[in-house]
């Protein structure tokens, strides 16, 4: 008996469509009320998340403050860049 090759399957969704995290990284520039402020505005966190985040990153070096697709991330990236945070798209 004789056993047919089968291909691995396939994931049906695109690079695009794929669960992202917009990741904030610790930096000695901006200060903690700013960053704390920028996480409120721009990634809509409660005061309590944001100030967590910014803990998290300025001790652990980075941390992920947003989850979603590449394109629902993109505006919230683009607005911290703006702000000069340092933040990426992983």
């Amino acid at each position: 008996m004789t056993r047919e090759k089968q291909s691995p399957v396939k994931d049906t969704k695109s690079l695009e469509e794929e669960l992202k995290e917009l990741v904030l990284f610790n930096d000695d520039v901006n200060s903690f009320d700013f960053v704390i402020e920028s996480l409120i505005e721009v990634c809509e966190h409660d005061s309590e998340q944001a100030e967590q985040c910014a803990l998290v990153a300025h001790f652990k070096g980075k941390c992920a403050v947003k989850s979603g697709s590449f394109y629902e991330l993109k505006p919230a990236y683009t607005e911290m860049t703006n702000r000069k945070l340092t933040v990426s798209i992983e």
